[in-house]
């Protein structure tokens, strides 16, 4: 599930779990959501799955059930944490046992997991308070694994999509033009990830891992996905009219689509079995 600039948060917004109002919104259009959000590398599951000491798996903001699904194509057993009760719902028809929460308020009851995941989501937990409730309901040896996908528009679209937001979205928490350089502005939240895992004091020392790929979008692909990000999840019908409209002419004038390099990047850290 790329990330458009309005959802990124920058370096100027230090704690975007705050923004609670945004992180809860996807639920909107979870049809849609599902639909439209790129799914996972093959092989960053494939180490999840490696890493992990066992099959059971928590997966913290699950949405509609995106990388839970490719876990248990891969034989893990998921259990999604998720606070929007309509990507709840959607995850549930797809299969899956979710509860309702933010995962610092869930109620873990004594269960004990193998691995505790989160795709897309981490940052919109409290990092350290995050970082310690994975700890508490991992088992020895057990795997934290958080990672976001990081891309980059071409600028023609990207300078579109800017504009036109900062017009009909002028009130917005988020600079849009700090999302320019997305590996730049994401490397921020990297850090500090590790650091609210370093500061949790029950895992080893965190590692990044990287996995590079990319995916070509028509325009109409494109347009169908913008509505399912951040803020836009909440614009008036026809202030989103504008921007797909806008974003929509940029795409034409590249010939009707593009490709957009990706790389997913995983925070990770075990504790000691």
């Amino acid at each position: 599930m790329p990330t458009q600039p309005s959802e990124q948060p920058p370096s100027s917004v230090p704690e975007p779990h705050r923004h609670r109002n945004v992180a809860e919104s996807f639920g909107v259009d979870a049809e849609r959501y599902d639909r439209t959000r790129p799914r996972y590398p093959d092989a960053l599951v494939e180490r999840i799955v490696a890493a992990s000491p066992g099959p059971d798996v928590v997966d913290v903001g699950c949405g509609t059930g995106i990388e839970a699904r490719q876990l248990r194509a891969a034989g893990c057993a998921v259990l999604g944490i998720e606070p929007d009760a309509r990507m709840a719902g959607f995850a549930r028809r797809a299969g899956f046992e979710v509860e309702v929460a933010t995962f610092e308020a869930w109620e873990d009851a004594g269960r004990r997991f193998d691995a505790v995941v989160a795709g897309q989501s981490w940052h919109w937990v409290e990092p350290v308070a995050g970082a310690a409730k994975a700890a508490r309901v991992l088992r020895p040896g057990g795997l934290l694994a958080v990672f976001w996908h990081v891309f980059q528009m071409p600028d023609e679209v990207f300078d579109a999509f800017a504009e036109v937001y900062r017009r009909v979205a002028p009130d917005s928490p988020i600079p849009v033009q700090s999302a320019k350089q997305p590996l730049n502005l994401y490397e921020g939240m990297f850090a500090r990830t590790s650091d609210g895992i370093r500061a949790a004091d029950a895992f080893g020392e965190p590692e990044h891992w990287r996995h590079e790929w990319e995916k070509r979008y028509t325009r109409d692909e494109w347009l169908d996905q913008i509505p399912t990000h951040g803020s836009l999840t909440r614009l008036p019908p026809d202030k989103l009219a504008e921007v797909l409209e806008s974003v929509g002419a940029a795409i034409d004038r590249l010939g009707g689509g593009f490709t957009v390099p990706y790389v997913t990047v995983a925070v990770t850290a075990s504790r000691p079995a």
